[in-house]
């Protein structure tokens, strides 16, 4: 969860804890969620079907607002 809690704020869709600022940075989110797919593969088959139905919606949800996030472009 803090894997996916970092991508988020990377993504601008989270405030960062420490500024109370919200940014966008798309390399750290793409590195964060390369890691969550390193994980998933990594823990294949070690993994409850709950917790594989969590990262697996996890790492859905975060590829979709790295699309949109990158399709928009850089915050103006």
């Amino acid at each position: 969860m803090m894997i996916a809690r970092s991508a988020l704020i990377n993504l601008g869709e989270a405030a960062d804890p420490e500024t109370r600022e919200r940014r966008v940075d798309l390399e750290q989110a793409r590195e964060a969620i390369d890691v969550l797919l390193l994980l998933r593969d990594k823990t294949s088959g070690n993994r409850t079907e709950q917790e594989s139905r969590l990262l697996e919606e996890i790492v859905y949800d975060l590829q979709m607002r790295f699309v949109r996030a990158a399709e928009a472009g850089p915050p103006r």
